[in-house]
């Protein structure tokens, strides 16, 4: 069986080494780049599951690595960042980054941000029992993971997916901040609000016809969202 392969960007040696050992003792492929430049050489010439990116790097900062990959690719990225600005994170975010983690962190905490990460990537033990999902011109197949909004299909990233899945399952139902958070990312998200914020942001952007006045993916202020199918 194929052992999952992770990317890690630092320019720190020993960040470096301390990820690469966890990660290969607990069973996946690692490779190593130690600046924006050589993380992009590396995501085009291999074949890479997850990227663990550190934003502070020289040549090409990991803002812009991020900027570049979202242009071609949906492959999962968690920044690693010594600065925990609440606006920092959301700019990573809104970027296409799929997580941020601020330094110093767990190792136990990082392991469980890659599990999650994988889990929306594709488990099968996690798709819903529906086949597909059709409402007002949105189109889900759950089999095939394929979106398309009357005909043309939208390119979403694993964690976009995820977050529309739950959805749909639970169309017309009333999500809290909270539900949405454990479900989909996982307990210890359950106070992260402006991931839920900036990928609702992401999907209306890539779903609604007028994102300011959405018709699918509905807020319901100070409670959560529900997915729309009347």
């Amino acid at each position: 069986m194929k052992k999952n392969q992770i990317l890690i960007v630092d320019d720190d040696p020993a960040i470096l080494r301390l990820l690469s050992t966890n990660l290969k003792a607990r069973g996946y492929e690692v490779t190593t780049a130690t600046n924006g430049e050589e993380s992009l050489d590396a995501v085009q010439e291999d074949f890479v599951d997850l990227i663990i990116l550190d934003l502070m790097m020289p040549k090409v900062d990991g803002v812009e690595v991020c900027r570049r990959i979202r242009e071609w690719s949906d492959v999962p990225i968690i920044i690693l960042s010594a600065r925990g600005d609440e606006n920092d994170k959301v700019k990573c975010l809104e970027l296409g980054a799929d997580d941020y983690l601020t330094k110093p962190f767990g190792i136990a905490e990082l392991m469980a941000r890659v599990k999650t990460a994988f889990r929306h990537r594709g488990d099968p033990a996690v798709a819903p029992a529906l086949s597909n999902f059709t409402c007002n011109g949105l189109e889900i197949n759950f089999a095939k993971r394929r979106v398309t909004v009357n005909g043309r299909e939208i390119t979403l990233t694993p964690t976009e997916y995820s977050l529309l899945q739950h959805l749909a399952v639970n169309s017309d139902k009333v999500l809290t901040h909270s539900m949405l958070l454990q479900s989909v990312w996982g307990n210890e998200y359950s106070s992260e609000k402006e991931y839920l914020r900036v990928f609702v942001g992401r999907l209306r952007r890539k779903l609604e016809p007028d994102p300011k006045n959405p018709k699918y993916i509905q807020t319901i202020p100070g409670v959560g969202y529900h997915l729309a199918t009347a």
